[in-house]
């Protein structure tokens, strides 16, 4: 017996994250993923460039596997001294971004720096995803 695929039955892994992502916080109008990013292509590189307030490398896990970027963390609450908040809008507690690369990355080169509470992420492209430039011989 075949499956039809309906509009409402993904049929990939990343069609499955878009559709969770609209269930999650930050997806409604007015709300905004944490953290918020920038990312886009330059060269033989992917930049990401991640809003992180507040945190520490050693609050921030970063993880790359094949074409997928996941940022990973935890952001204190604060409630240690007793404050008695009027409104709070930033998030605490643990949080995790997923990006969907547009290609592979080299792994092992990727570089990560943290300054001004904003996370830069530098993936070079594996070597397959590079664009070459080919010679046109006479024929």
């Amino acid at each position: 017996m075949w499956l039809t695929r309906s509009p409402w039955m993904p049929a990939t892994a990343s069609e499955l994250d878009r559709l969770f992502n609209r269930l999650t916080p930050g997806s409604l109008p007015g709300e905004h993923p944490f953290p918020a990013v920038n990312a886009w292509e330059e060269g033989d590189r992917l930049h990401v460039e991640a809003e992180a307030p507040g945190l520490n490398m050693e609050d921030i896990k970063l993880l790359v596997v094949g074409d997928e970027l996941t940022i990973k963390g935890r952001r204190d609450a604060g409630n240690g001294d007793k404050r008695v908040f009027h409104r709070r809008e930033r998030g605490a507690g643990e949080f995790t971004r997923v990006l969907a690369l547009p290609c592979d990355v080299d792994t092992d080169n990727v570089e990560a720096t943290l300054k001004n509470g904003v996370l830069t992420i530098i993936l070079p492209k594996a070597e397959a995803a590079r664009t070459r430039k080919i010679t046109v011989r006479a024929g």
